[in-house]
């Protein structure tokens, strides 16, 4: 392989986006993680319920937008057309603050008929309210970097990104610490206060961007040379042909955003209707009352809690509070769940141009080899990352959260959620494949499907008192298993030399499930070395981290053995054929 051929390998392109996607990540594992600590499992539902309808409006507001302008960007500058340039970003940044305007105003003006109604959680209204100034700077911000990416320059969106996260983590984590520190009065408020804290550092880092972004635009335009003789089109045909680019990536973006909406306004819903009908049926609904994983004795005794604290605080409103509690407990497992997600993303960034560039050159063997590599190392890094938190659940929410959280509650709620981990692995990928190839509007339609079947699940199993918290991740499994076995079926249909399915899933389906056999065995066994059930704080980290060290070596040594990554694996990575060489691979 030449150097230049190495230049254009696989992963070779976005290392960058890899880095700094990493880096956001990080600090994002970094805030939530403590903030499951330092929060009430109340005010993280109050957290999780705002951060969605956050995402809501900003994926309505900024999903293709950007994406259309630095295409029209591009497209100019390429042209030489310089005068259209700067009159494409007008143009667009005043759709941007449009946009921005309206969503401000819903989650400002009415947060709380928002909060009341679309989240099923009033209590949640300050964190909206604190959130909405971040929808209005993101949608500027999304402007700024949308025109330097046009001009391909990625190192805007990559700093104003960073400083954003970090401002998250310094300002929020300090806010909510700082708040917290005042043991304001009654509990639930000052809990409640700590979240809009928390909350409040997206919102700074966000003002903090905008600065830098409009700054960084002066100072690159003032560098252009100027004045230009080329005949900008009309402000009216330009926003045609942006939102001709922006309205079909919209759509397909708020997709998900729309069923993650529905989903709390359903789940808050369903589990306040529960409550009230334990509250309704009085003492005698603790007689023979259990559910799966006892949940049914666990609500009775959670809302009795709430009825009791309600005697002392007029603030605790019992069914209200009950349902936040799960809900939010629920929210601190999707923080930890994400996390297999996240390691998609930059895999799904290189997929695209490797596969489009192969079909460009009629090229199916090279189209297929690369579609082939991404599933497998999509399924090389999904599969022991779900069957870990499959197998770990309560130990690793018990570690995570410190303690803040009924781990007997949590734990089977990971659990299920580390198998749909999987399953949204392999659908983003097998999304990013059929995208490649030139079928965009299939995917749209396998998370609708998916969507749906979530909402039924939801409605059905949560509003089951046997049930009631575990039907969430029930429906997302069901959801993404669904979406991902429709797309994978999609690509065998209408890709053309499709992957082999087998030499894919067999071999990292065997390694992770003897992975996760291993890891249950080694905390079982530390579990009895060091305590029996009942262990600490710092033995439960132990046993964990010993578990964990072991199933990384095991899966290793398992993945080498079944010769699960090939060679021509390999050498889509940057010095793959080095690695070979030193792994043995051929």
């Amino acid at each position: 392989m030449s150097s230049q051929q190495k230049k254009n390998t696989f992963f070779g392109g976005v290392a960058v986006l890899m880095v700094s996607t990493i880096i956001i990540k990080v600090i994002g594992a970094i805030y939530k993680i403590p903030l499951g600590i330092i929060l009430s499992d109340e005010a993280y539902g109050d957290f999780g319920a705002a951060y969605n309808i956050y995402s809501f409006f900003l994926t309505i507001s900024t999903a293709g937008l950007p994406v259309a302008l630095s295409k029209t960007v591009s497209e100019a500058n390429a042209l030489g057309r310089y005068n259209q340039v700067q009159k494409v970003f007008k143009v667009a940044f005043f759709a941007f603050l449009t946009m921005g305007l309206f969503s401000f105003i819903c989650m400002s003006v009415f947060a709380l008929p928002v909060a009341t109604y679309a989240l099923q959680n009033e209590k949640a209204v300050w964190c909206v309210v604190a959130l909405s100034p971040a929808v209005l700077c993101t949608c500027c911000c999304s402007a700024f970097r949308g025109y330097a990416q046009g001009h391909m320059n990625m190192m805007p969106t990559a700093i104003s990104q960073v400083t954003e996260n970090l401002s998250k983590l310094i300002i929020g984590m300090g806010l909510a610490l700082f708040i917290g520190s005042l043991a304001i009065q009654p509990a639930d408020l000052g809990d409640r206060m700590m979240a809009v804290g928390a909350i409040a550092g997206v919102s700074v880092g966000s003002i903090l961007s905008v600065f830098y972004l409009f700054f960084n635009h002066r100072r690159t335009n003032r560098l252009r040379p100027g004045p230009f003789t080329d005949r900008a089109d009309s402000s009216k045909v330009i926003l045609g042909r942006l939102l001709k680019l922006a309205i079909p990536i919209t759509i397909s973006s708020s997709t998900s955003a729309i069923v993650t909406l529905i989903d709390t306004n359903l789940v808050n819903g369903q589990l306040q209707n529960v409550f009230q009908s334990i509250q309704d049926a009085g003492p005698t609904v603790t007689e023979g009352v259990r559910g799966l994983f006892d949940i049914g004795n666990k609500a009775v005794l959670i809302l009795q809690q709430n009825m009791q604290a309600a005697l002392t605080d007029p603030s605790v409103v019992p069914v209200l509070d009950s349902a936040r509690g799960l809900y939010g407990a629920y929210q601190k497992c999707m923080s930890i769940y994400n996390l297999p997600f996240n390691l998609m993303v930059p895999l799904t960034a290189s997929i695209i141009p490797a596969v489009s560039a192969a079909r460009a050159r009629r090229n199916d063997l090279e189209a297929r080899k690369v579609s082939e590599s991404a599933l497998r190392f999509a399924a090389l890094l999904a599969l022991p990352a779900g069957a870990g938190l499959f197998v770990l659940g309560e130990p690793i929410i018990r570690l995570l959260t410190g303690g803040s959280t009924d781990y007997t509650i949590a734990g089977p709620l990971l659990s299920i959620l580390g198998l749909a981990s999987i399953f949204v692995c392999v659908q983003l990928i097998a999304t990013s494949i059929l995208q490649a190839n030139g079928i965009v509007n299939l995917p749209i339609v396998t998370v609708v499907i998916g969507g749906v079947v979530k909402i039924l699940v939801n409605y059905t199993l949560v509003g089951n008192p046997n049930i009631m918290i575990y039907g969430a991740p029930v429906g997302t499994l069901c959801c993404f298993a669904i979406a991902a076995v429709l797309n994978l079926l999609i690509i065998k249909a209408r890709v053309p030399s499709a992957p082999s399915y087998t030499k894919v899933f067999v071999k990292p389906v065997i390694a992770a499930a003897i992975m996760g056999g291993g890891v249950w065995a080694v905390y079982g066994m530390m579990e009895r070395i060091l305590g029996g059930d009942q262990l600490g704080f710092l033995d439960n980290a132990v046993a964990v981290a010993v578990a964990i060290g072991v199933g990384v070596v095991l899966y290793l040594v398992l993945v080498l053995a079944l010769h699960v990554i090939s060679r021509e694996d390999l050498e889509l990575m940057p010095k793959g054929e080095k690695l070979a060489k030193i792994l043995h691979i051929h």
